[in-house]
């Protein structure tokens, strides 16, 4: 089989553009052309297009692309595995993000008069305990300066209303897991939709990429594990299945 240069640009979601850039700086040439001189592509073509892709989307100069690629000791096998190590670290990095993001809301002064005693009461932990670690690390996120944004708006009437909408959906959960209904479950999905848009309502827009890194997160750092779980033993693994599904059920 091979395959026109529209073809490709359409499976790959690329422009035809880009594939004859590719092809004039020796990256990516069609394996044959028609009789016409049109470019065709075949298996190995798109291979090699799947692999320049990765490293795109991992955040490779096209000029370290092509010496990775042409590598003559390297074969497409070790490619996957190095590309797979990369995409691993690039989402365990995003979910620490995510995290930090989230302790954010929580560790932030918020420019409100509130005691040590209101400042526990409302976060359920010390407010400032990430603030260094969150401001260093992810402080140029839009993430974190939409967070601070509304933060700084917010009383204390405000978070304690966030707080308590947070607790309700968090008891509908636990309801959820004491019928035995699975965390798979539509009922259970559809919760975790509400805590998705609870979060956009109140903190920072949270698309379902985002949410389902927060649900894997609530597995991984046994800080927030540990925290959730107080309120009932495996209520974050609950949470991560419920999250991780309606994310997947929205594409």
């Amino acid at each position: 089989m091979s395959y026109s240069v529209g073809q490709v640009a359409g499976f790959a979601n690329v422009t035809v553009r880009t594939l004859h850039h590719y092809d004039e700086i020796g990256l990516l040439r069609p394996g044959t052309r028609s009789a016409a001189g049109h470019r065709r592509y075949d298996d190995a073509d798109l291979d090699r297009l799947q692999s320049i892709l990765f490293y795109r989307e991992l955040g490779f100069p096209l000029d370290e692309v092509a010496v990775l690629l042409d590598d003559p000791d390297a074969d497409p096998q070790a490619h996957l595995r190095r590309q797979h190590t990369l995409l691993t670290g690039q989402i365990e990095q995003l979910e620490k993000m995510a995290a930090a993001v989230e302790r954010a809301m929580e560790a932030r002064k918020m420019g409100i008069n509130l005691t040590p005693e209101e400042k526990f009461e409302v976060f359920g932990g010390d407010p400032d305990q990430y603030a260094d670690e969150v401001e260093e690390r992810w402080g140029n996120t839009e993430a974190y300066r939409e967070s601070q944004r509304r933060a700084a708006t917010y009383t204390k009437e405000d978070w304690q209303r966030i707080k308590a909408e947070g607790d309700a959906i968090n008891d509908r959960f636990i309801a959820l897991m004491e019928s035995g209904a699975a965390a798979e479950s539509g009922a259970a999905m559809d919760l975790a939709e509400e805590h998705r848009q609870w979060m956009c309502r109140n903190h920072y827009d949270c698309p379902h990429r985002l949410h389902a890194c927060i649900g894997e997160m609530y597995v991984t750092d046994h800080r927030f594990t540990e925290n959730i779980d107080k309120a009932k033993p495996g209520l974050a693994a609950y949470l991560r299945g419920a999250i991780v599904a309606n994310a997947e059920r929205h594409g």
